[in-house]
């Protein structure tokens, strides 16, 4: 049985049917685990964004790039005034001073680094005199070089030209012949590359090569000796050394190239051919005087 209310008694108000969310409520719900990082990240830019302004207000990259090209323009400086002071050759003793400028290619005042060493080198090492170069280039604006000159050897006569070779048979110069002092003198074809080691024989046989005057160059395949007297010696091909031995003995004991003689043959290593002087031709009134001088 419902209990009466009592005069002067608030009845108590009944409690309220709770509400729906809405329905924004409910989406930033589902996302929460979203938006959090999401707000980090926007913070952070936020911060970027300052550091940013406050770099952009410096102007770092300006500044930098001021003192890029103030280094470009000193070093691009410097190395314009990076000139040639010096072109010091050493070693040149029969290569021409126009023929070394020539090939060097560059003189005091030119740029030093424009200056290539290694095209230099191959310019004068191409010079028949030159067998080997050394070219340096320095900052100080020193142009060093060095050269190893072939030496003279003998001049080579052949099909009336002369040359000067050196011990390989290059050819070193054609003209100046009488400036490189006494040279042996070697004839014919093929002399040029095989003198060097019969005139090392002759050093060995001193009395034989004062006697001397060309090595001459048979066939390509053997040698004569020309003596200042006129006489020929023959010697025999790939026995040299033996053939020159045996002349030098003749020569101590008989002086045989002393004599009037047209040629000694030596080819032959147990014989010795000796064929005398021709003597010269009268002419006829002579001759028939003498005959009546003896009749």
């Amino acid at each position: 049985m419902p209990r009466k209310l009592t005069s002067g008694v608030r009845a108590r108000p009944a409690p309220k049917e709770p509400q729906r969310p809405s329905a924004l409520r409910l989406w930033l719900r589902r996302r929460r685990p979203m938006l959090r990082p999401a707000a980090k990240a926007a913070a952070l830019l936020g911060l970027f964004g300052v550091a940013a302004m406050g770099v952009a207000s410096l102007d770092p990259a300006s500044k930098l790039s001021a003192i890029f090209d103030r280094a470009s323009s000193g070093a691009a400086a410097r190395a314009g005034a990076l000139r040639v002071t010096e072109v010091r050759i050493e070693g040149a003793r029969n290569t021409t001073p126009a023929m070394l400028r020539e090939a060097i290619g560059v003189r005091a005042g030119d740029p030093v680094l424009a200056f290539a060493p290694q095209t230099a080198k191959e310019r004068l090492e191409s010079i028949p005199w030159i067998e080997s170069a050394e070219v340096q280039r320095h900052l100080s604006g020193l142009v060093l070089v060095r050269l190893r000159e072939r030496a003279p050897f003998a001049i080579w006569q052949n099909n009336g030209r002369f040359a000067i070779i050196d011990r390989e048979g290059r050819t070193v110069a054609t003209d100046r012949l009488d400036a490189f002092g006494p040279l042996p003198l070697v004839v014919g074809a093929g002399a040029e590359k095989t003198a060097a080691p019969l005139y090392d024989l002759l050093k060995q046989a001193p009395d034989v090569l004062a006697r001397t005057q060309a090595l001459v160059r048979i066939g390509e395949r053997r040698w004569n000796l020309r003596l200042h007297s006129g006489t020929d010696v023959m010697l025999p091909e790939g026995h040299e050394d033996a053939a020159l031995q045996r002349l030098a003995e003749l020569q101590r004991g008989n002086q045989i190239l002393d004599r009037p003689l047209q040629v000694v043959d030596l080819r032959l290593p147990d014989r010795l051919v000796l064929r005398g002087a021709t003597a010269p031709e009268q002419p006829p009134a002579a001759a028939r005087a003498r005959a009546g001088r003896s009749g």
